[in-house]
């Protein structure tokens, strides 16, 4: 129960930072997003404190660890397969204009030279 308690807190502390967000319009800016990001660390701060909030860590930890195990493309690799996708793209679009100039000669054929 406690944890569902703290919880709401969190909301309700994201909720008030919006709102100063909204609340200091005639603040400078840097202000207006302090606000914002005061709420959200007071609100990770009080969700830290849960065993859900707790689970989320550590699974943000695991997460950390298992992305750096990923095989990261190289350069090379990354412009080469963006080359490809842009040529498919482009052969594709040539092909369904094609289409479509052709479904709109038949369509025209069969409709007669009055239509």
């Amino acid at each position: 129960m406690a944890d569902k308690i703290k919880l709401g807190l969190a909301v309700l502390l994201v909720i008030a930072g919006i709102a100063g967000f909204y609340l200091l319009k005639d603040s400078a800016l840097i202000l207006r997003v302090a606000s914002v990001l005061a709420g959200l660390v007071a609100a990770a701060l009080v969700a830290w404190t849960t065993a859900p909030g707790r689970v989320f860590f550590v699974f943000a930890q695991e997460s950390v660890v298992e992305t750096k195990k990923v095989v990261w493309p190289s350069r090379k690799e990354t412009v080469q397969t963006t080359g490809m996708v842009l040529a498919f793209v482009l052969v594709m679009a040539i092909f369904l204009w094609i289409v479509d100039a052709l479904l709109v000669w038949g369509v025209k054929f069969l409709m007669g030279p009055g239509a």
